[in-house]
């Protein structure tokens, strides 16, 4: 005690008891403020520890609840798989009319083919009068038409090609016939290769059901592996004129790009899209990074690209991409469903979407030119930048990382004001992966780095042909028996010269 109060033995000595005793009871009591202080503050960083931890968990749980809360309306969900507690917007009232057509509706029917194009007459006429019965003779100058198709019973045709070796009777040399041109090196020929590869890549129909089909409209029996080889060769003849679609696409001014997942063996690729006014390209790839979205876009070429928010696309420079308009209004959408602060900016934002969308379908219908678009939309850019710009200093984490995020690329926003040509929102290259997306769903991805190639060919091939208009079983047997270089002009994907 002496040492501690700085005086000697002999000092503390000399002092009377009873100080002594008042320093020493004095001294118990600081030791145990002293050991009541560090449990206080061992006991407040033990609460501190728990307050973080109640507010991880809030923040846990509020991130799961809107998880829980996602559908089509705020993410990037499709609509079928809402839930069934998801309530869409409410149907229009009735007005008191009953179903179907009304009155004063010019109807659709059936047109009828012109007699030239009719394969069989059947001329009816009445043998005698119904009144008095007398004989009757001539043609109705308004006779009553009336046409019944009808699709023929069909089977296969098999043709056997029967090649000879014969032998010199002068030299004694064997020679074998030549096969015929255009005579396909395998059991099918290729109108059989063109309707298996329109059934599953135009219809996604499984091998199985492909081998049913087979057996039930033409007779003709193919097992399942034969189903994956004829894909294999149709891929195969798909192989020139999908690469020359693809640098083709490459150069266009307006692209849309998207990707969606898809499965090859059971492990995840990416299954990318690039969709043109007249072109559209598919190719299934490792990732959905960088890198594999420069082998579906071309860094050197000058186009317009419109995309999703995805950080694969932040390569892109400003002026030559477009954000989705309709994947920001998902977004406004999560943040008006987070309630609170978030949900003032989140309504603020989707009435300006409502805006511009407005004046876009007055573009659309001819009403605005491109120019008066461009001015009605100034006072909208500004609203927009102000109310993100307000968004990112929002206290709810996640709407402030979104609308940060979003001014980031805020120049990008408005390219399809600057570009005319442009669109503000990627549907293209969604309705050209939802016929993907089905085929995926019955398929379940395909099982070989072959059977992918054909997914990307097939698609690319069939998709194109419908924007063009034109017939994808035909050109798919055409491309099927194309020999040599004289059928590549005939087999090309690009537009056609009218």
């Amino acid at each position: 005690m002496w040492r501690d109060l700085g005086i000697t033995k002999q000092g503390w000595d000399q002092l009377p008891a009873v100080v002594r005793t008042t320093l020493l009871s004095l001294r118990q009591q600081v030791r145990l403020l002293e050991i009541r202080h560090a449990a206080y503050e061992k006991l407040l960083a033990a609460m501190r520890e728990q307050v973080a931890t109640i507010d991880d968990l809030k923040a846990e749980i509020a991130e799961l609840r809107e998880r829980l809360g996602q559908n089509s309306s705020n993410s990037s969900k499709p609509p079928s798989s809402d839930p069934p507690s998801y309530k869409r917007k409410p149907p229009r009232e009735p007005k008191g009319r009953r179903r179907g057509a009304q009155p004063g509706h010019q109807g659709s029917a059936r047109e009828l083919l012109p007699v030239e194009e009719v394969d069989h007459l059947v001329e009816l006429r009445p043998a005698s009068c119904a009144g008095c019965g007398r004989k009757l003779r001539g043609d109705d100058p308004e006779v009553e038409r009336h046409q019944v198709s009808e699709v023929p019973a069909v089977r296969a045709e098999v043709t056997e090609y029967r090649r000879h070796t014969l032998r010199c009777s002068a030299c004694g040399r064997r020679t074998r016939a030549d096969w015929p041109a255009g005579v396909a090196h395998m059991s099918f020929g290729s109108r059989t290769q063109a309707v298996i590869a329109y059934l599953t890549g135009r219809l996604g129909a499984s091998h199985r059901d492909v081998t049913e089909a087979m057996s039930v409209l033409y007779g003709l029996s193919l097992s399942t592996g034969s189903v994956s080889s004829i894909q294999r060769q149709v891929s195969e003849a798909l192989r020139g004129p999908v690469e020359e679609a693809s640098h083709f696409i490459r150069q266009q001014k307006s692209q849309h790009v998207d990707e969606t997942g898809w499965r090859e063996s059971g492990h995840l690729k990416w299954l990318w899209v690039n969709a043109t006014r007249d072109v559209t390209a598919f190719e299934v790839l490792d990732g959905r990074g960088a890198a594999e979205a420069k082998r579906v876009i071309s860094p050197e070429a000058g186009g317009i690209v419109t995309t999703d928010r995805y950080w694969s696309y932040d390569w892109l420079a400003g002026r030559r991409r477009q954000v989705c308009w309709a994947h920001l209004r998902r977004d406004f959408q999560a943040m008006v469903d987070r309630g609170g602060e978030s949900a003032v900016t989140g309504r603020a934002l989707l009435e300006q979407g409502k805006r511009l969308f407005k004046l876009w379908h007055q573009l659309r219908a001819g009403d605005l030119s491109h120019e008066r678009l461009a001015s009605l939309m100034r006072p909208v850019r500004r609203e927009v930048k102000r109310l993100l710009e307000a968004g990112a200093r929002c206290g709810h984490q996640k709407t402030r990382r979104t609308c940060t995020n979003i001014l980031k690329v805020e120049c990008s926003l408005w390219t399809f004001l600057r570009v005319e040509g442009v669109e503000p929102t990627n549907n293209a290259a969604e309705r050209a992966l939802r016929r993907a997306v089905l085929w995926r769903r019955k398929s379940f991805g395909t099982q070989s780095a072959e059977g992918s190639r054909f997914v990307g060919r097939v698609l690319t091939a069939v998709q194109t042909l419908r924007q063009q208009g034109r017939n994808v079983l035909e050109y798919l047997a055409r491309v099927c028996a194309a020999v040599g270089p004289s059928n590549e002009v005939s087999t090309r994907l690009l537009p056609q010269p009218p």
